[in-house]
């Protein structure tokens, strides 16, 4: 048998690719700014979606015929275009306002280093290539003063959360300054365990956190109940606190603030909101030229008049001269009860004939109007792909194309349904199936209750995912798995490498397959060699004939348990979203004899009614999440059983 390669040599291997990785990232952000010199000599836009179309086309052809789904190459490149766009911006931003550039700007933000507003300012001058002499502000009235007495350059001041929506303190403050908006910037909000370096898990005791952040991580929280909690004003003072205590505490902030203070973070992604965003909007003194190439947003204020429609009439001012409306927001106007103060964001140049026009008319049918400011959109839509430009179909699926009739997985091939048996569950055409699903980092010692639960809720199994695809802890795997025995729950383990499969199948009842992995014919090969009952998840990106395909390669090498997972595939306009395709499920029952099941635990809306609309297309099992409401999931399952 052939060695397996030392790890550490497999380490510096990752390590040099790495380094030339980042070396070749940077000379492609030197060359996007040579792109925009030539534009801004010729004046064309800063995008061309017509050849972003032609590039992203040719590289998911091009990752497909080395082993990269789709869906891996588009989020890697849209972060490329996106990164590439905004630096465009900038470039041509400062040459279109040469009276503003400076080598190094004061910034006002909210509270000390390390907090997200101090995030978003530096990464805001960094892309500006400005060096920030930063102060921090203990209010966003306190903002406002510094930048209006010429202490600050520039203010940065929250406007909006993807979590907790609109923050009108802003709002109402915009009301009383004479600030121009000049620029904004969005953020993502990633919430972590920050200790000092060389914590362990098990040493913490003690967790310092602002509010907010305590309640965007309550379910974390609720599986570390031992954790002894200490409100902060800020998440700047949570790891001031940790870096003066010992190893027995920690703070919730983010990654790049920990580092600040020395910290290290000891867990991660620990929001209940996995897609949580914050944008800020900058202020300055004195307004800015936006450059007719660059994408522009204009926000205003506006008081209507108090009569009927008065809100309609104006806003059919803008849609007359087809100005988009990105945000509407309404706030109390200071000692005038009942009265609003309506603050619109368009998407239009301020110094454009229909942006200027349109004002003339607002101005005639408003009671008051203010332009706050007009400034480049950070806000960078994804070039969105033809339907059949991503589903080139891969060499793998070529290689098995076949007749019909002689597909395996095909109902001329077998025209009754195959029942799959995972332990002592059944999955098929008249055995409707429970599972559960969590990573196998969400287990803890005290696990073997919740199983329980799971189990006297009407589950029968239980996935492990795992989310570190690179290590298998044998000591925590097998622990895992004799407390699901022990609740009469079967363990599904997932798997990424072949190579794994010596090691899962001596605790597993069956392997999952993610859809990440769904092309990779080696791993399909080999579990299609080995006897373990087998559920192969349908990848984002696939076609059902892809998805086919995939069980083809399984089913050829001889096993033949087998279960079709489906988990939602992905939506362009909500990349960070996945939707269950139910018409894939009606039409790979009607032509494959295999089971198939669908997995809710990913969606994030109407799971009740996915659930039940599923059972009724014939689906032979669900999945939710390990973690939801265990009441809420046997009500479900009751429901479910009784329409079985």
């Amino acid at each position: 048998m052939k060695k397996a390669p030392q790890l550490n040599q497999l380490r510096e291997l990752i390590t040099s690719l790495d380094n030339e990785l980042l070396s070749l990232l940077a000379k492609r952000r030197h060359l996007s700014i040579e792109v925009a010199r030539s534009k801004e000599a010729d004046i064309r836009p800063i995008r061309d979606t017509l050849r972003e179309k032609e590039l992203l086309a040719r590289l998911v052809q091009q990752g497909r015929a080395q082993g990269l789904d789709a869906h891996y190459v588009l989020s890697l490149y849209h972060t490329i275009i996106e990164d590439s766009v905004l630096n465009q911006q900038a470039y041509l931003q400062g040459q279109a306002n040469p009276n503003s550039q400076k080598q190094r700007m004061a910034v006002a933000y909210l509270g000390a280093r390390g907090t997200y507003s101090y995030l978003a300012a530096s990464r805001y001058c960094q892309r500006r290539q400005v060096e920030m002499h930063d102060i921090g502000c203990s209010s966003f009235d306190e903002i406002a003063q510094t930048v209006e007495s010429g202490h600050a350059d520039y203010g940065f001041l929250p406007i909006e959360n993807t979590s907790s929506g609109s923050i009108n303190e802003v709002f109402d403050l915009l009301q009383h300054t004479n600030l121009a908006i000049v620029g904004e910037t969005t953020i993502d909000v990633g919430h972590c365990l920050l200790a000092k370096p060389d914590s362990l898990m098990s040493d913490i005791q003690t967790l310092y956190a602002h509010p907010q952040p305590i309640s965007q991580c309550s379910q974390y929280l609720a599986r570390h109940g031992h954790l002894k909690l200490q409100y902060c004003s800020s998440s700047a003072e949570a790891m001031e606190k940790v870096l003066q205590g010992d190893r027995s505490v920690a703070a919730i902030g983010s990654a790049e603030g920990g580092a600040l203070y020395g910290l290290e973070a000891l867990e991660s992604g620990l929001a209940n909101q996995k897609v949580n965003r914050t944008r800020f909007i900058v202020v300055a003194r004195k307004p800015i030229d936006v450059p007719e190439q660059v994408p522009a947003k204009t926000t205003l204020i506006m008081a209507t008049g108090q009569k009927p429609g008065a809100l309609v009439d104006t806003l059919l001012v803008l849609k007359a001269h087809n100005i988009n409306m990105s945000k509407l927001e309404s706030r109390p106007i200071t000692g005038t009860p009942w009265e609003e103060m309506f603050y619109l964001d368009v998407d239009a140049n301020l110094a454009s004939a229909s942006m200027q026009q349109a004002l003339k008319e607002l101005e005639r049918s408003a009671r008051f109007i203010k332009v706050l400011g007009c400034y480049a959109s950070e806000t960078v839509k994804p070039t969105q792909l033809e339907h059949g430009q991503l589903l080139i179909e891969p060499e793998s699926s070529k290689s098995t194309k076949q007749t019909p009739r002689d597909a395996r997985h095909s109902r001329q091939f077998k025209p009754s349904s195959t029942e799959v048996q995972l332990g002592q569950t059944l999955i098929g055409e008249q055995h409707y199936a429970a599972l559960a699903q969590m990573p196998i980092e969400w287990f803890h010692e005290s696990f073997s209750a919740h199983a329980t639960a799971l189990k006297e809720a009407g589950f029968q199994a239980m996935i492990i995912t795992n989310n570190d695809s690179h290590a298998i802890d044998e000591s925590i795997l097998s622990k895992l798995c004799q407390q699901l025995e022990l609740a009469g729950l079967e363990a599904i383990l997932a798997i990424e490498q072949p190579q794994d499969l010596s090691v899962l199948q001596s605790y597993a009842n069956a392997l999952l397959v993610p859809g990440k992995q769904m092309f990779n014919k080696a791993l399909l090969t080999a579990l299609g060699s080995s006897s373990l009952p087998v559920l192969l998840e349908r990848n984002t990106m696939a076609t059902e004939a892809e998805w086919l395909a995939s069980a083809e390669i399984f089913l050829q090498a001889g096993n033949q348990q087998l279960v079709l997972c489906e988990s939602g595939v992905r939506n362009f306009n909500h990349p960070e979203a996945l939707e269950v395709d139910l018409t894939s499920l009606v039409n790979v029952r009607a032509t494959s004899h295999l089971p198939v099941i669908v997995n809710l635990s990913y969606s994030k809306h109407n799971a009740e009614a996915m659930a039940l609309a599923a059972s009724k297309l014939g689906a032979s099992g669900l999945v939710l999440n390990a973690l939801e409401d265990i009441e809420v999931s046997q009500s479900l399952l009751a429901e479910l059983y009784q329409a079985e």
